[in-house]
């Protein structure tokens, strides 16, 4: 079964445009996560899906500079976007990763791609019941509940949210989730980007965390934060329940 981590990514965020290339400590920010995601040892392909917009011809460049395939798809139909980069590439099991959420735990990534790979579910993910932080969500599902929502959902929320339907109506789906350990429960937390005080506080955490090596664990992550309290009220005006994606 081929595994497949697909981040979607494009330049026209309505919050805070060209975010995901916006230099930290002189690297687009979607390069930490490329970089990192590499380190999942189950991931056996990444594909960037961006737009066929020409905004978005930057994010096919660093893509080719990350060594890592990119996909052009519709601008505003994301579902579509994922079922043909998935279909293109023969993904049977697909990680979702969005580019506004730039820390990646490829420990983590791995641990709910493994679930949903050997437990043939429907769809896995950390993000169900927030234990974890916003913005350290990952989503993995089967080919075949991807094709069958592409056929099914017409409706523009499922259309560009992917994944929709299944939070709406969880009993039609065999699901499976991963809750933080209890005392690495962070959910108050907002490490997600959709504005510029999210991005102050990766442009902080970014260059510290990752200035020996390309990834980090969770527990890194946390024991990081918990000393450095004074970076987590950076962004805290903003609700950490908040919706986001791209």
């Amino acid at each position: 079964m081929k595994v497949l981590a697909i981040v979607q990514a494009r330049m026209g965020s309505t919050r805070l445009p060209g975010k995901v290339l916006m230099n930290i400590h002189g690297k687009p920010m979607l390069s930490y996560l490329i970089n990192s995601l590499k380190y999942s040892k189950l991931t056996d392909e990444i594909v960037i899906a961006t737009t066929s917009l020409p905004e978005d011809n930057p994010i096919e460049i660093l893509s080719k500079s990350l060594k890592v395939k990119c996909y052009r798809g519709h601008p505003v139909d994301v579902l579509d976007r994922y079922y043909q980069c998935s279909t293109l590439y023969e993904g049977d099991v697909i990680a979702r990763l969005t580019a506004d959420n730039p820390i990646v735990i490829p420990e983590l990534v791995d641990e709910i791609m493994s679930l949903c790979k050997d437990s043939h579910c429907d769809y896995v993910t950390n993000a169900l019941h927030r234990t974890y932080p916003l913005g350290i969500d990952v989503e993995s599902f089967s080919f075949s509940t991807l094709k069958k929502l592409h056929e099914s959902q017409k409706d523009t929320l499922s259309r560009e949210h992917v994944t929709y339907h299944i939070l709406q109506n969880l009993h039609l789906y065999n699901i499976k989730e991963i809750l933080a350990p209890k005392d690495l429960m962070r959910p108050q937390w907002r490490l997600t980007v959709d504005h510029i005080e999210d991005f102050r506080l990766m442009s902080e955490i970014l260059p510290q965390l990752l200035a020996k090596h390309d990834f980090l664990t969770y527990d890194e992550l946390v024991k990081f934060l918990d000393k450095n309290q004074e970076l987590i009220q950076l962004n805290q005006k903003y609700n950490p329940q908040g919706d986001h994606g791209l």
